[in-house]
């Protein structure tokens, strides 16, 4: 069984190429199946990698296809993504669920969208035991990183980054007016940086009211509908948009319109949705500062050093993950033929016995003892060095010629691969 990882990221490609691959939540049931057999699908602002299993080994091209298909055939050059297959993907998974591949070094919400990826492929029937032991352990390995690590302690996540751009742009934030859109959980965390760094006048609005209302209540600030999108940013300073939209929430007209009744004060819009929710063309306003997600990279580097001394505890942590993992899949696939080699020899031993202590007659209980020790020896021997080549790294390349030579698929359906 093969493992293959093809995926597009934040180092590989812009956000205006990795966005026309970004899959919402509610796009996974649907797309997950087209792949064709098991397949996981992580979908994050800053990635989208999927990961399949299959007894052949798949192409990079067939995954690269079909995630251009879902997305209605849009156009990006091969070289944007990136193609591991084997432990090298289950590698990379570890790292992913670790934080360490992360655009913010050690961000804790990766590992609950790694989570949160497996179960709609739980949801949408297209997981398998290989795939589900990768995905357990890509969890365990992300838990203990955090838990037995600094990797995590000195984190920003993209929504503290945000709200630090914005102090940085403005000044003092206590005195500003934050308008927020989104009330998804990347809202959330923005709307509370904001709190906490002393917003006081601070307004949510998002496609789901009574989303946005509760998280307005929560915090102390204002719900306003999403109807009202414009005239409320003419009333803003600051603008932070994280909505999980297909298409641009804000265009070039409602900024031109909401900066022509502000008598030239400036409007500061941070965009750190995929896909983005803000038109790029905006730019063209002198009166609008924009920054992207991509834009955010600056800050997150200079709150890179104290955690990049973690990095060497944590690639430790991903190796033993690996090493178990690696261990479970040589053991998944020779442990049955191990178990059946040894049914096998014992029910013969104890036919020979049988016939030997019928053909002898009247054996002592002692006698007995003894011819059934030497008998049990004399199988161990035979069967040790076959056993320990399967139990060697190499070892499922002797599970076909050591079944073949035992028989020990007589009798089965020849369509059962041993160990699936």
């Amino acid at each position: 069984m093969h493992i293959t990882l093809v995926g597009i990221s934040h180092k590989t490609a812009p956000v205006s190429v990795r966005e026309r691959f970004a899959f919402a939540a509610d796009e996974l049931p649907e797309a997950l199946p087209k792949f064709g057999g098991a397949a996981v699908l992580v979908s994050t602002c800053n990635r989208t990698e999927v990961y399949l299993t299959a007894h052949h080994a798949i192409t990079p091209g067939t995954v690269i296809a079909m995630l251009r298909e879902l997305k209605s055939d849009v156009e990006a050059p091969d070289e944007v993504f990136y193609h591991k297959a084997g432990l090298e993907a289950a590698r990379h998974l570890f790292r992913v669920a670790a934080g360490i591949e992360s655009m913010v070094l050690g961000e804790s919400e990766i590992l609950g969208q790694v989570r949160s990826a497996f179960s709609a492929a739980t949801t949408a029937n297209t997981h398998n035991a290989l795939l589900s032991q990768l995905f357990h352990t890509a969890i365990r390995v992300g838990r203990k990183a955090r838990s037995e690590t600094d990797i995590g302690r000195h984190a920003v996540s993209l929504s503290s980054t945000a709200t630090k751009l914005a102090e940085r742009t403005v000044g003092d934030l206590s005195s500003r007016t934050v308008l927020v859109v989104s009330a998804g959980e990347a809202g959330k965390l923005t709307a509370r940086s904001l709190a906490e760094r002393g917003v006081t006048k601070l307004f949510v609005t998002s496609r789901t009211p009574a989303r946005a209302k509760e998280l307005a209540r929560d915090l102390g600030g204002r719900q306003v509908p999403f109807s009202k999108l414009g005239a409320t940013m003419a009333d803003s300073d600051i603008v932070i948009t994280s909505s999980a939209a297909p298409d641009f929430l804000i265009g070039k007209r409602e900024v031109d319109q909401a900066t022509a009744s502000r008598n030239g004060r400036p409007l500061l819009l941070i965009d750190i949705a995929v896909p983005r929710d803000v038109d790029p063309a905006v730019r063209d306003n002198s009166k609008v500062e924009l920054y992207n997600i991509d834009d955010l990279q600056a800050l997150v580097e200079e709150s890179r050093d104290a955690r990049l001394q973690e990095v060497a505890k944590v690639e430790d942590i991903v190796e033993e993950g690996l090493e178990r993992f690696r261990t479970w899949v040589r053991d998944r696939g020779v442990v049955p033929t191990v178990a059946e080699l040894r049914e096998r020899a014992e029910a013969a031993r104890q036919s020979e016995l049988e016939r030997t202590f019928q053909k002898l007659g009247d054996l002592t209980p002692k006698q007995q003892r003894s011819i059934e020790a030497m008998s049990s020896a004399l199988v161990k021997k035979l069967l040790h060095e076959p056993i320990d080549r399967l139990k060697s790294d190499d070892g499922e390349r002797y599970v076909v010629p050591i079944r073949e030579l035992f028989g020990l698929d007589e009798g089965q359906d020849p369509d059962t691969s041993p160990g699936e």
